[in-house]
């Protein structure tokens, strides 16, 4: 049943990903792009979902437990090290290249998107060496 569940809440993401326009990556570019064509919606997506994100958050912790779950499973680390740096820094500078991130781009796969079809790959790719860098480091 959790399977089930989490199928359809994914979908609802990536549906919501697709209304919204932010799996488009002309739409998301001329967001990123202040001083040019910049097209104010995106911001509105994003105060929208920040909004819900807040409710959301303060209902679920009111709770014991999960639904879903027998524990709540949240970070415990607060330092900042390079990773909380790098890692950031590297999404937002392909973001800013390509219009997609992550999810965006995996809900525009589904369309056909041209540009998901060199994105997506590359973005798996960079993923397996991260974890591939950082396994080797911690053997260090």
């Amino acid at each position: 049943m959790p399977l089930l569940i989490n199928l359809i809440v994914g979908l609802l993401f990536g549906a919501g990903l697709v209304v919204s326009g932010m799996a488009n990556p002309a739409k998301v570019l001329n967001f990123l792009d202040l001083f040019g064509t910049w097209d104010p919606s995106l911001a509105f997506v994003m105060g929208g979902a920040v909004i819900v994100a807040f409710i959301g958050f303060r209902l679920v912790f009111r709770r014991a437990k999960p639904i879903l779950s027998q524990t709540f499973h949240l970070p415990t680390r607060r330092d900042i090290d390079a990773r909380v740096v790098v890692g950031p820094a590297i999404f937002g500078i392909g973001w800013g290249l390509g219009g997609f991130c992550p999810g965006p781009a995996l809900a525009a796969l589904g369309f056909g998107a041209t540009g998901t079809l060199a994105f997506v790959p590359a973005m798996v790719l960079g993923m397996w060496g991260a974890r591939l860098f950082a396994e080797k480091r911690s053997q260090v």
